[in-house]
């Protein structure tokens, strides 16, 4: 299986003011960029650097693995992207906007079931409910884990949803370290607090205490889904100025499409409406003044124009229940297995299935509850009662067919569902839990700062997709590495791919100084399952503090022993390693020698006799975009 353009495809899609970007298609991939406008039209922060241009100067670049946990794409790979050109053709961008500048308030939605008349807009009371975020940033710097990128600040469009929440989107407050709200036609901008934060359907939940704020407050109504061709009305606050905006266009398309920020494929629906840089997180609007979805993200490219996406009220439906359920975002469930489409009759007649339906189980990952159930060569006929065609379509509405996977989106964690499957010939029904996907390199990390561990001037630290965006922009990430992130998928729950990321040149490491981003395999011949384990090793060899000085009489290893995924060593004297790590430390500015989270007691995920050998971890694809064949794709 070929690789991409060796150039970054890989790189961590965020929320800032630079652009993020999907491969769309398998065959011929589009980019797809999410991008927030700053404080300062011309002042666009990116991972670990500030850089100074126009919008369009935003690099694009493809992202490779993309984990569309239970997504079977039609034509959306999955990535992330930033500075970094691909080669690829017909290049085009798909943006997601959310931030710029002041507003305004006055009282909030009004749910009139009445039409609005067109053109007379200014008095319409649901343009009250829609108000101003502001949002200051604070990034966590993934190249020097123990500390954090410069802040920055960025405004967005929110609105007033009821039980007094505020609905925006995810990447209007990303790193968020003070968010605010202004109502329109006010002056007094009210702290705000983020209840939730739904990465993989860009949506965020606010409240804000302030009774103030509240007062002649109505909420917006939620409405259907949309036809074809019907009215829409997009408002927030985009760049060009700082009161509300309102513009108007019609629904030109309702289909699974790439998320931008969560690098996921959810429902979406395509309208013509212009949506700028500040509109992300604003309602769009039907004729009765019903809110049909949240304006996030464009598609850019010098082929096409007036090409905008809102979530639909279906996928803030599932946000909203789920939150109110669990008190927390669980996340979209998946199915976690590659299927391969059966429009060739050979195909299904070898595989005894006798109409022109279903879809070949081809790999089941380790981590998904499918994997006790499903099994290669299995095809899957049916989902609950609705039966899926051999394209991985389903029905949709009236007459329209809709990818398979909107059907598993609509489950929520910990759901069972009904399969039709053929075994062997065999018609059989199999229940199935569905479970969010486990990825091995994450695209967003949980917590306020990456783990990592220093050992004698040697970092380590766990590969993530936002490390990978920041070190691309240096090429210091080799092809194996990115090989890896973009094809494997995770064997256990809580596996990680651990880098020594740098070195800090001192005595006790001479000779390793220009080392950086190679994966570290073994230490003292034991296979390291993640970040934290690797601390628990060195803990159990007595490298750092006194926590673990009673584990030192237990061993007997003179050195530590590291072995790397390029077949070369690191070889540490374990008394003098420890004895110079404090002064490396203190030379370097650097507070502590660890995360706070690997100080905690390390808890064993894998059993004693599950993934003793670790060689085999990560060997498959995980995403839709790993095939340059449209029949294999990921569900």
């Amino acid at each position: 299986m070929s690789l991409a353009a060796p150039s970054c495809w890989f790189s961590a899609l965020s929320s800032r003011a630079s652009s993020h970007s999907l491969t769309s298609h398998t065959r011929k991939p589009h980019s797809f960029i999410a991008f927030k406008s700053s404080e300062h039209p011309n002042h666009y922060p990116t991972r670990g650097k500030t850089r100074k241009s126009a919008p369009e100067n935003e690099a694009k670049i493809q992202k490779s693995r993309r984990s569309p946990s239970d997504e079977y794409p039609p034509s959306n790979a999955e990535g992330r992207s930033t500075r970094v050109t691909t080669g690829q053709t017909q290049p085009s961008s798909l943006k997601s906007f959310g931030l710029q500048k002041k507003g305004k308030k006055g009282n909030v939605i009004d749910s009139v079931e009445e039409q609005v008349e067109t053109g007379n807009l200014q008095g319409a009371a649901f343009l009250n409910a829609v108000v101003k975020v502001y949002c200051t940033h604070t990034a966590p710097d993934y190249s020097l884990p123990w500390q954090k990128q410069r802040q920055y600040a960025s405004t967005g469009s929110a609105f007033m949803i009821g039980e007094r929440k505020i609905l925006t989107n995810a990447h209007c407050v990303e790193h968020d370290t003070q968010v605010k709200v202004k109502r329109r036609g006010d002056d007094t901008k009210y702290v705000a607090k983020v209840l939730a934060r739904g990465v993989e359907c860009d949506l965020a939940l606010l409240s804000v205490e302030s009774k103030e704020f509240w007062e002649g407050a109505e909420p917006i109504h939620l409405g259907n889904l949309p036809n074809l061709q019907d009215a829409v009305t997009v408002v927030g606050y985009p760049l060009g100025g700082e009161t509300i905006s309102v513009s108007k266009g019609v629904i030109s398309r309702i289909e699974v499409t790439s998320y931008a920020h969560g690098s996921s494929e959810l429902l979406g629906i395509q309208i013509d409406a212009a949506i700028n840089p500040g509109n992300s997180g604003g309602p769009a609007f039907n004729d009765q003044g019903e809110c049909i979805g949240v304006a996030f993200q464009v598609y850019r490219s010098n082929d096409v124009e007036n090409i905008g996406y809102v979530i639909p009220t279906t996928v803030v439906s599932h946000f909203l229940e789920d939150y109110e359920k669990n008190g927390k975002y669980t996340g979209f469930p998946c199915l976690g297995v590659l299927l391969q489409k059966l429009e060739n009759p050979a195909l299904r007649a070898c595989l005894n299935v006798p109409t022109n339906e279903g879809v070949l189980v081809r790999k089941v990952e380790p981590t998904s509850p499918a994997s006790h159930v499903l099994k290669e060569g299995d095809v899957i006929v049916s989902f609950g009662n609705i039966r899926v065609g051999c394209e991985g379509t389903v029905p949709f509405r009236s007459t329209e067919r809709i990818a398979f996977r909107y059907l598993i989106s609509q489950k929520f964690t910990g759901d069972k569902t009904e399969l039709g499957i053929i075994r062997g010939g065999q018609s059989m029904k199999v229940q199935v839990v569905l479970n969010p996907r486990v990825h091995l390199v994450p695209y967003h990390i949980e917590g306020d700062q990456p783990s990592y561990l220093i050992i004698a001037g040697l970092v380590f630290t766990s590969l993530s997709e936002p490390l990978i965006e920041e070190e691309c922009e240096d090429d210091s990430i080799g092809m194996k590495l990115l090989a890896k992130a973009r094809y494997s998928m995770a064997k256990f729950k809580g596996e990680q791919i651990v880098i020594l990321s740098q070195v800090f040149a001192n005595e006790e490491n001479i000779g390793y100084e220009e080392i950086c981003n190679e994966q570290v395999l073994k230490l003292n011949g034991t296979w390291i399952r993640n970040i934290h384990h690797l601390a628990h090793l060195v803990d159990f060899l007595g490298i750092t503090t006194v926590a673990c000085m009673s584990f030192v009489s237990a061993c007997k290893d003179k050195y530590l022993v590291f072995e790397f995924e390029d077949n070369f060593l690191v070889v540490l004297e374990r008394e003098s390693a420890q004895a110079a790590s404090t002064s490396i430390l203190k030379g370097y500015g650097i507070p502590s020698e660890r995360s706070p989270d690997l100080m905690e007691p390390y808890l064993d995920s894998v059993g004693q006799n599950e993934a003793a050998d670790q060689r085999e971890f990560g060997d498959g694809p995980i995403s839709s975009s790993e095939f340059g064949y449209d029949g294999l794709l990921w569900v």
